[in-house]
């Protein structure tokens, strides 16, 4: 090879690498193509969560019929399983298989679970919308059944994979390839609602059944075909090491870290405020601005695109070397109009309005959520990182299970005073439910706001850290 093809030849090498996104994650282990096939377990997780998130609260609600604090309920049971993140990562970096594998046992069958959960869930739901005397409690505990094993293998597949990630990235890549893994969950969540939006346009029980159970069928493909061959088998493993430090030691000693009790609790709000709505977004589209099902399942991809550009902004802001908790608080103060907006929808009656609060909610949720997570573990000392992570994620799943939960309830409530005439005529009419959530959503922003305030101030009159040299999306929430 010449002087002059090796130079066009590298010079091609780096415009590749300037134009595709994460191309600097591959690695001679690792190369690019193999990232990527490894990187579809997480498409199909992002198409599972627009299912849970989107499409399927507002079927029950408007075309089935189903109340929404069932809804609410339902929707909030596979965040049940997402304290058992730390658990589950402790296990598989513990398993030692016949076969000489660690995370492929628990990725795979956590894929079956799911794809139980999603091939059973539909007739559950038909059981329920049908309400037969003496039927309901068994389509009401199938649908528990279901949304629970969704859950389960949802948060399993994921976390082993990731896991599994990080087993085959080197150190120095593995920001890089984790958030890659991340970027590929909310293309998924993207993909997933406009595809599934357009099957379920013209809308019948039995296209339904279809979409549901070859969702099932297209999520445990795409999961075999991510981990085939990715994990090499070894004779050697043995349990993982134990952690010196007991576990009760270690949590006493991350919780006497100054400020973390306290960025906790506003994570816990903040959480709550952009979350609450996650199970009226559709309904809301549906009931008060009579959009089909394909348009509302669009909604979620609008959503995750808002927080995919929030995602993305934190992460320029945080490579500048900024202040988390600034830009966690203008996130916050980024969802105040979203909600306004997603209020006035309804007198107005547009659906240009409430997309556009929509996407300002998500890009702010996107904002608060980097932020938070890069704060904590800003705080976390060498050792705890996981054990921090795992605090993070669950007090989030916590809050946002409660809120999703406490949203349809409070809806529901205000429904049924207004029918009732408790409430006057100001409250009579579908959206009336609706705007009480959002109004709630936009006091718990305040609150998160107040409790961050008090964290902003000392970084204000301390000198600034000298900026990491770079920030890769790594770490992002699961």
């Amino acid at each position: 090879m010449s002087a002059r093809e090796a130079a066009a030849r590298a010079q091609m090498s780096r415009f590749i690498m300037s134009i595709m996104p994460f191309a600097d994650a591959a690695s001679r282990d690792l190369p690019l193509l193999r990232l990527f096939r490894l990187s579809l377990f997480q498409v199909s997780v992002g198409i599972t969560m627009v299912l849970l998130g989107g499409t399927l609260n507002r079927v029950m609600a408007i075309e089935l019929g189903i109340p929404v604090s069932i809804i609410a309920v339902a929707m909030a049971l596979p965040l049940v399983a997402a304290p058992a993140r730390a658990l589950i990562g402790h296990k598989s970096d513990t398993h030692r298989s016949y076969l000489g594998w660690r995370r492929v046992p628990y990725i795979w069958f956590g894929a079956l679970i799911q794809f139980g959960g999603l091939a059973v869930m539909p007739f559950a739901l038909l059981l329920i919308s049908e309400g037969q005397a003496g039927k309901v409690v068994y389509g009401e505990a199938g649908m528990t059944l279901a949304f629970l094993m969704v859950g389960l293998g949802l948060h399993t597949v994921q976390t082993a994979g990731l896991a599994l990630a990080t087993d085959l990235a080197p150190a120095e890549k593995r920001p890089r390839v984790v958030a890659m893994l991340y970027t590929m969950l909310l293309v998924g969540m993207v993909l997933g609602a406009i595809v599934i939006g357009r099957l379920l346009s013209d809308f019948s029980t039995f296209r339904l059944i279809q979409v549901l159970q070859g969702s099932a069928l297209l999520t445990i493909t795409l999961t075999c075909i991510a981990i085939w061959k990715q994990e090499p088998r070894r004779r050697d493993i043995q349990p993982g090491n134990q952690a010196k430090e007991p576990f009760r030691a270690a949590l006493k000693a991350l919780r006497q870290q100054k400020g973390l009790d306290r960025l906790l609790v506003a994570l816990a709000i903040g959480t709550a405020a952009f979350g609450m709505q996650d199970v009226l977004l559709e309904p809301y589209g549906g009931s008060v601005l009579h959009m089909a099902v394909g348009a509302t399942t669009l909604l979620t991809a609008l959503f995750a695109m808002g927080s995919l550009g929030g995602y993305f902004l934190s992460a320029r802001l945080m490579g500048r070397g900024g202040n988390p908790y600034v830009v966690a608080g203008i996130g916050l103060m980024l969802g105040l109009p979203g909600f306004a907006a997603v209020i006035m929808a309804a007198p107005f009656g547009s659906v240009v309005v409430f997309s556009a609060g929509t996407a300002m909610i998500g890009f702010g949720s996107g904002l608060f959520a980097v932020s938070m997570l890069i704060a904590a573990m800003g705080m976390v000392g060498t050792g705890r990182g996981g054990l921090a992570l795992g605090a993070w994620s669950a007090v989030q799943a916590v809050a946002l299970g409660l809120a999703v939960a406490v949203g349809g309830f409070i809806r529901d409530a205000v429904m049924g005073l207004a029918d009732a005439g408790w409430l006057g005529a100001a409250f009579q009419g579908p959206a009336s439910g609706y705007s009480v959530v959002y109004l709630v959503e936009i006091v718990l922003v305040f609150g998160a706001l107040a409790s961050l305030g008090p964290l902003v101030k000392p970084r204000r009159i301390e000198p600034r850290a000298e900026p990491p040299a770079r920030f890769g999306l790594a770490d992002l929430p699961n």
